[in-house]
């Protein structure tokens, strides 16, 4: 299977990936994270979900870039401030957090899984996690640093933390402590898994810079 040349900048605050796509082949992109891009290479969106899961939080926009008439390059920047790694999937599946995808090559099938109400948990705002599964390159994106772990047995996780996790692990969400703890300690959820896998964990998470920046925002008066 052919891997597609790229290089990655400025790492780990904040990554940015070029990419050499092969004259004629295509690539998969997550809506809104191209930068730059040769111009013999032309864009098309496609909406995976269908519109009952669009209206659910479900679904996932890709856009697809091939290089008509020649090789092109492509430069991508995802939204959040932080590092980018790429993994080859060899026919194996990873199920990365609803914010976490980047890119893929076109043999990767992309899918999202839902969760159940109580697992929704996990991936913070919407109830799905990323199926990515086949053979070819995979990108992934975090908020702050990406460190990778070896599960061996079992491993605990604040879901706030998780990246991607590789097929196979099996995985349960829970609180820290008990109701008091989930609501006064700063703490809330985490993912205990178990089995043999990999795990990629972010080493900043979205909710405690949102608490910090609350008293900045601007305020209308009333009256």
């Amino acid at each position: 299977m052919e891997k597609f040349e790229f290089q990655f900048d400025h790492k780990p605050d904040y990554s940015f990936l070029t990419v050499q796509i092969p004259a004629g082949k295509t690539m998969k992109v997550e809506a809104s994270a191209m930068a730059t891009m040769d111009t013999n290479i032309k864009m098309k969106t496609k909406f995976k979900g269908g519109f009952k899961r669009f209206l659910t939080g479900e679904s996932l926009f890709i856009n697809e870039f091939t290089a008509e008439n020649g090789a092109g390059e492509l430069c991508i920047a995802p939204a959040a401030p932080g590092d980018m790694d790429h993994i080859y999937l060899d026919n194996e599946t990873v199920f990365l957090q609803n914010s976490a995808y980047v890119a893929s090559h076109p043999n990767i099938d992309l899918a999202t899984k839902w969760q159940g109400l109580v697992k929704g948990f996990f991936s913070g705002e919407k109830l799905f996690l990323i199926k990515a599964s086949g053979q070819g390159d995979l990108w992934f994106n975090s908020y702050g640093g990406i460190m990778q772990i070896d599960v061996t047995d079992n491993y605990v996780v604040d879901t706030g933390h998780i990246v991607a996790f590789t097929d196979g692990l099996e995985y349960k969400v829970s609180k820290v402590g008990g109701y008091k703890s989930l609501f006064l300690s700063g703490e809330g959820f985490v993912c205990r898994f178990s089995g043999q896998g990999k795990v990629w964990i972010q080493t900043r998470k979205i909710q405690p810079l949102t608490t910090f920046l609350m008293p900045f925002r601007p305020r209308k008066n009333k009256g």
